[in-house]
């Protein structure tokens, strides 16, 4: 079993860690001479520019030789360190596509894995409520943990989940300078800053239930999608290889993800095959009764 960062499945730690949460946290957070030299070199990541360049050239943005949307929902969930305006690209190139958006509501993306789930399980509902049909979620590094986390729980509400570079299968299997951030916010919200997960997210009650979630089959009734890149400068790209996904390779950074037109192909049709009939979702059926 691996880890499963922000709450998740996790290595049962020795017992002179295991009475201290924290202090096992810490120390899976360190970096290691292995990790490192398994990650591309983080400088990757400034292809970020160049990505989002060749895409406002291609067609692609405009709309041509890819699937539209009929006004299904779309829900989209930003990663680590990130907030929705990240996705601000992706949402008005789906809006053009004819799909119904929705941000996550999501300024920092650091928070307690289960508070902001529950959040934008809320979220989720009321969309499903106005539209009358199933959500797709669209989720970037560590929003698409979130998004298949939301599956898990209410795969009456989401008809599929485009994951973009997420390390699904173990959550810490990143760079290890990420690694140290992650240790940096955990040590801070365990002082008390509002609005950053703590190293008790890690192994304390709050999470429980998303880490025995994660243990359970992906339901067969919502899609899933993966897209991982082997030069991802972040994220190892093996833990995007989640045995229930469709997992699609792209050439890509980890941050240029959302702004690369080869995700963007592969995106549209997902979302095409996702869309559910405009029938009555499980949140409206809830109502009815």
């Amino acid at each position: 079993m691996r880890l499963e960062a922000w709450g998740g499945p996790r290595p049962r730690p020795r017992a002179s860690v295991a009475a201290s949460p924290g202090r096992w946290f810490i120390m899976r957070s360190m970096p290691d001479l292995t990790a490192l030299l398994s990650l591309p070199p983080i400088w990757r990541e400034s292809r970020f520019g160049g990505e989002l360049a060749a895409l406002r050239r291609d067609p692609v943005l405009q709309g041509r030789g890819i699937p539209h949307g009929d006004g299904s929902p779309v829900l989209l969930v930003p990663g680590y360190l990130a907030g929705d305006s990240s996705l601000a690209t992706m949402t008005a190139w789906l809006r053009r596509l004819g799909y119904r958006t929705s941000r996550a509501g999501i300024r920092l993306n650091t928070g307690c894995s289960t508070a902001s789930i529950n959040r934008l399980e809320e979220r989720l509902e009321r969309l499903a409520d106005r539209y009358g049909r199933r959500v797709a979620i669209v989720g970037q590094s560590r929003g698409g943990t979130f998004a298949r986390a939301l599956a898990q729980r209410r795969p009456d509400l989401v008809s599929g989940v485009a994951c973009l570079g997420s390390p699904m299968t173990d959550p810490l299997a990143i760079h290890p300078l990420v690694r140290l951030n992650v240790q940096v916010v955990g040590r801070l919200g365990g002082l008390g800053l509002p609005g950053l997960f703590t190293p008790e997210c890690f192994d304390g009650e709050c999470c429980a239930e998303l880490r025995e979630s994660a243990e359970r089959p992906f339901p067969a009734e919502v899609g899933f999608l993966s897209i991982y890149s082997r030069s991802d400068g972040i994220v190892r790209w093996r833990s995007c290889l989640d045995p229930a996904a469709e997992a699609v390779e792209v050439d890509s950074s980890h941050c240029g993800m959302s702004v690369h037109r080869d995700v963007y192909r592969v995106v549209a049709p997902a979302l095409a095959r996702f869309a559910a009939p405009a029938a009555t979702s499980g949140a409206a059926a809830i109502r009815a009764a």
